[in-house]
């Protein structure tokens, strides 16, 4: 316990899913806890349970405006940054009307999705940048995805724009390094995490179970993970711990960028 002791964490769509897997694990860390996202009940109610030490505050990732109202909200209270973690993202098969295919991609879909996932994942890094000098240091922490080390050709917006999340993580790092600014930048590459995303993948009742166990049957640990598997990362990344990482990418995937399955046959 006590690993974020003394360090204020910023947590982009946090209000559930893997944000709110690290919004509780950092705060039993003892950081001082900035839930952000777009589902204001969903946050306010987060913090509220969470109590001291925890906050909500309105922010769409896209909108610079916002990031420049957070920015400014946090040097009031807080004199800078020590954490960010950009998780906000979507997939774009709820929020948008699609195709997301290539072959017949809706380019205004396929814009949503790069203007949340990679520019919203941009504006943080930015604004991080400027807060955490003033607190001589940080750790960013970028949530891409497995989708960003191969291609899906269902998906290929949410590809595209966790690939460019992974790249633009190396950018920052070497950036805050070449300028001695003392900030480091790595990114988490979760995959088969199981959160309200999967949701419109899986459908519901027994579908919903077989899907469930056919994509498990490809998973060398032969389990779905959970958000507080993508957590206990991300604590590694923000704390100090990891005070010599920079520009990694890891992975969260139960085995299955390892490249070969390995599950045990069942007996």
């Amino acid at each position: 316990m006590g690993r974020l002791d003394n360090k204020t964490a910023l947590i982009t769509g946090s209000a559930r899913g893997i944000g709110e897997g690290i919004a509780r694990v950092f705060h039993a860390e003892g950081a001082r806890v900035i839930i952000s996202d777009i589902q204001d009940e969903m946050g306010k109610r987060l913090a509220s349970e969470l109590g001291e030490r925890a906050s909500y505050i309105h922010l769409n990732v896209k909108n610079e405006g916002e990031w420049q109202n957070v920015y400014e909200r946090i040097l009031l209270e807080f004199g800078g940054l020590d954490i960010l973690v950009n998780n906000a993202g979507i997939t774009g098969f709820l929020e948008t009307k699609g195709p997301h295919d290539a072959e017949q991609v809706d380019i205004d879909s396929f814009n949503e999705v790069i203007a949340v996932n990679l520019n919203g994942t941009v504006l943080g890094c930015k604004y991080a940048i400027n807060l955490m000098k003033r607190k001589g240091g940080g750790s960013i922490v970028n949530i891409s995805s497995r989708s960003g080390l191969v291609g899906i050709p269902a998906a290929a917006a949410y590809a595209a724009s966790k690939a460019a999340v992974r790249n633009h993580t190396k950018s920052v790092a070497l950036l805050c390094a070449e300028k001695g600014y003392h900030i480091r930048c790595n990114s988490i590459h979760p995959a088969a995490i199981m959160t309200p995303m999967w949701d419109a993948m899986l459908g519901e009742g027994e579908l919903r179970q077989q899907m469930i166990r056919d994509i498990e049957a490809g998973i060398p640990l032969g389990k779905f993970g959970h958000p507080e598997d993508v957590a206990f990362a991300a604590l590694y990344l923000a704390s100090d711990e990891s005070k010599y990482v920079t520009g990694i990418e890891l992975n969260v995937d139960g085995g299955i960028l390892a490249g070969s399955e390995a599950k045990p046959e069942a007996r």
